[in-house]
């Protein structure tokens, strides 16, 4: 199973890296932009076909070391069986 996991920071948390590339989208030539915030994916084969479980193992995974949940959100994706 393909587990897709979608890391941003949470509202109100500085991202310097989301404002540097909006800086940079303006500076050439894309003023509509207004924000932008950077994140991160993490995909992950899971061999796990019970969708339920393999779903807990991403979350404690999350929980344990893929996010920061003082300043990170989180969102799962599974593709595959069940």
């Amino acid at each position: 199973m393909k587990a897709r996991v979608h890391i941003t920071l949470k509202d109100g948390v500085l991202d310097p890296q989301g404002k540097a590339i909006g800086d940079s989208l303006r500076r050439i030539g894309y003023t509509s932009v207004s924000g932008v915030r950077q994140g991160k994916l993490i995909e992950l084969d899971i061999d796990e076909k019970d969708r339920r479980r393999a779903a807990a193992e991403v979350e404690r995974m999350c929980k344990d070391l893929l996010a920061n949940p003082v300043i990170e959100s989180y969102a799962i994706e599974l593709d595959g069986v069940g």
